[in-house]
């Protein structure tokens, strides 16, 4: 007849699977009873189906388990068969002759489980430090000194967390015979939770799960504490935790891992279920050592990887920057009578300010010149989206009014939330000396006349920066540039910059410059970088810095200057 073999003490208990369904738990009409209060009520069922054994889990709190692994449906059990029901060990036999229990020493990976009296294992624990006849248990001290320069020789060059946490437990278990399970939880960054980042049984094929205490981790969390217990099941700090004497935990140790900041990153916990190895205060303090080796090399370890990141990421926005200065003139046409100059200066690696020239047919010149609302990454995204929407329209659409138009269209089609553009397209028709332009948003272009007066256009002209709103109508603008005339396009990166006072450069000032400066395109590109600079006096730039400076000259030369970029 089949049946089940209860593994106990070194002998075995047989219950026999005489009738069509047999349940198992820690109910007394249960038909086969357990009593362990790591078994549910009805913990699982056996029912016979012709000649075979079907085991099906009940919805158990610790499990049932075939051969080590862990059961969800329905499984037909086979002869010699290892059944696990929580922590206590069957072995299933088929249908045969009936047989009397008989001494049966355990396999070498199955362990004896006792089922007793959890209280009364406990009330022994706590006689077990006073008692001189258990030292022999203790680790000598020289050892302890041992296993702690292992654990740092073992931590030492360890730059992956994946790696050093099981090599913490490893040491520990050797400083610590006694200790049958260990686990070390990190906190989640994201949530602030503890997350299980490495296990170890004193059995290494053990089935059981590590479990932890939610009253001891809140106790060592809260108080920045470490934690022994000799005799865990009577501990009065932990009576209301039921794991405590479900786990069959006797004794235990809980200690802490503070970052240099003194702020929780995780614990590492050990426990013991043998009566005759409690942990003591000594132990406690090597394991605080241990704790304290462990949370510098998770530390350095952490933030090694950071560097490692930080390195990698710089590598790449070093690549970004190099494809977004490649959207940038590398140099300007040769036009008798005109100048040109521009500077970029972004406040990261990459920006979101834009300036293009473009040569047209019939003499004209295409300056478009734009500023995304952000800096950094995202907005440098939509730079070089929007360097492709102007591209593709002025090869087609020259008056300015209508490509903006269009590449307004173009960038409300994918609009990105709060990434609007500030722009300004002009047309510089180099045989007829007039501009014409239309203006998104943005400064008004200064004119420089020849008497160094400034003119701006009018800001009733200002339409709708680009990406906010489809469909809209810009106005054109036209005015003839007469020679020694120069027209300056900026930034708000250069009208707001910044001294350590938190000063403005200003609008204003920016006036006074481009009117006492040369009318020498280069000359006075320089010159406004320069004083804009000065006014820093040393503060980091907070924003995109952009400048662009074109003329027509006196006389019939020609200046070709190489943009300049940072």
């Amino acid at each position: 007849m089949a049946r089940l073999l209860l593994l106990t003490g070194g002998e075995s208990k047989a219950f026999e699977l005489d009738v069509n369904e047999v349940v198992v738990g820690r109910l007394p009409e249960c038909e086969i009873h357990l009593d362990s209060n790591m078994i549910s009520r009805k913990h699982a069922r056996l029912r016979r189906n012709g000649s075979t054994i079907v085991l099906e889990d009940l919805g158990s709190g610790n499990g049932t388990f075939v051969n080590g692994q862990r059961i969800s449906g329905a499984v037909t059990l086979q002869h010699d068969d290892r059944v696990k029901f929580g922590p206590l060990l069957t072995r299933f036999e088929a249908d045969q002759p009936a047989a009397k229990s008989r001494p049966l020493a355990p396999l070498e990976d199955e362990p004896a489980v006792e089922i007793g009296n959890d209280d009364a294992g406990a009330t022994i624990m706590g006689a077990a430090p006073a008692s001189a006849g258990f030292g022999l248990l203790d680790v000598q001290p020289e050892a302890k000194l041992k296993g702690i320069l292992e654990i740092s020789r073992s931590l030492a060059g360890t730059v992956s967390i994946e790696k050093m946490l099981p090599r913490i437990l490893d040491s520990l278990f050797s400083i610590f015979p006694g200790a049958d399970r260990g686990c070390i939880l990190l906190k989640n960054e994201s949530d602030g939770k503890m997350v299980p980042r490495a296990m170890k049984h004193r059995r290494g094929d053990s089935d059981e799960t590590v479990k932890l205490s939610r009253t001891v981790l809140q106790a060592v969390m809260d108080e920045k504490k470490a934690i022994l217990s000799a005799d865990a099941g009577s501990d009065a700090r932990f009576q209301a935790a039921e794991s405590i004497s479900s786990l069959s935990i006797r004794s235990m140790m809980c200690v802490p891992l503070l970052s240099l900041a003194n702020e929780v990153m995780g614990v590492i916990h050990i426990d013991t279920q043998n009566p005759l190895a409690t942990f003591r205060k000594d132990d406690l303090e090597i394991l605080l050592a241990v704790a304290g080796q462990a949370a510098l090399s998770y530390e350095s370890a952490r933030l090694l990887a950071s560097y490692v990141e930080k390195q990698k990421q710089d590598s790449e926005m070093n690549i970004a920057a190099g494809v977004q200065r490649a959207l940038l003139p590398d140099c300007y046409p040769s036009i008798p009578g005109y100048a040109f100059y521009a500077a970029y200066e972004a406040a990261q690696a990459v920006g979101g300010d834009y300036y293009d020239i473009i040569p047209l047919a019939g003499g004209k010149i295409c300056l478009a010149f734009g500023d995304v609302a952000g800096k950094g990454v995202p907005a440098s995204l939509v730079m070089s989206r929007l360097s492709s929407a102007v591209r593709t329209t002025v090869e087609f659409v020259t008056q300015p009014d209508l490509a903006v138009a269009r590449i307004n269209n173009h960038m409300c089609a994918k609009a990105v939330e709060g990434r609007f553009v500030t722009f300004v397209l002009i047309i510089l028709d180099t045989i007829n000396h007039t501009i014409s332009l239309a203006n998104a948003g943005h400064m008004s272009p200064m004119v420089r006349k020849i008497d160094g007066s400034i003119e701006e256009f009018d800001d009733k002209a200002v339409g709708v920066p680009l990406g906010v709103i489809e469909d809209m109508d810009y106005t054109l603008l036209e005015r003839p540039i007469l020679p020694g005339e120069s027209v300056v396009v900026y930034t708000d990166g250069v009208s707001e910059a910044m001294n350590y006072d938190s000063d403005l450069y200003s609008i204003e000032r920016l006036k006074k410059v481009v009117s006492a400066s040369s009318a020498d395109v280069v000359e006075l590109g320089n010159t406004i970088r320069s004083d804009v600079r000065k006014h820093a006096n040393g503060r980091p730039q907070n924003d995109d810095i952009t400048l662009m400076v074109f003329g027509r000259l006196q006389g019939d030369a020609t200046t070709d200057v190489m943009p300049t970029r940072t």
